[in-house]
């Protein structure tokens, strides 16, 4: 890992028993408000990817910051995947399990059929939101031309639920 990529990891913090008792919360709020460390993060998320799609999809909800800087990287759109109830003319939803419960994401179907769509997150754990993610992405018929994330949590499952997957950081 470069230095900078380094430093970036650095600034993730861990709280303990967040938003439930038992999970180690990343709160990636000090890595986004450094622009050097949210520049060199976003650079690695798309750097496998370069040229293979045409709009980014995040995740609500610290995906979406992610995406976004993605996005006008890459120069391309940006997609919400947001969760139940907050869009207005919803396409499509999906329903998944977490590590700490359920929930629904859903996502409108502004994009042509065949749009490739990057696939990005911050955090995985256990998988349920991205398997979503392309579930969602999918029905709606669009191609997921690849799915990236800031930080894997590794022995919690998460690839072996979404497949093949590129990931910045990663801890045990």
């Amino acid at each position: 890992m470069n230095p900078e990529l380094a430093r970036a990891e650095s600034l993730i913090r861990e709280i303990p028993d967040y938003p439930a008792p038992g999970v180690l919360f990343r709160d990636i709020t000090p890595l986004l408000a450094d622009a050097g460390a949210l520049r060199v993060t976003t650079d690695a998320l798309l750097e496998p990817f370069a040229g293979t799609f045409d709009v980014v999809a995040g995740i609500e909800a610290r995906g979406f910051i992610l995406a976004g800087a993605a996005a006008i990287a890459a120069g391309v759109g940006l997609v919400p995947i947001r969760k139940a109830g907050k869009l207005p003319r919803p396409a499509a939803s999906v329903d998944y399990a977490l590590e700490y419960g359920t929930a629904t994401i859903e996502m409108h179907d502004d994009l042509e059929a065949g749009t490739r769509v990057l696939l990005i997150d911050d955090v995985l754990a256990t998988g349920g939101t991205l398997a979503a993610g392309r579930q969602l992405v999918e029905r709606l018929g669009c191609a997921v031309a690849g799915i990236g994330v800031l930080f894997e949590i590794d022995g919690l499952g998460g690839r072996d639920l979404v497949g093949d997957l590129h990931t910045v950081f990663h801890s045990a």
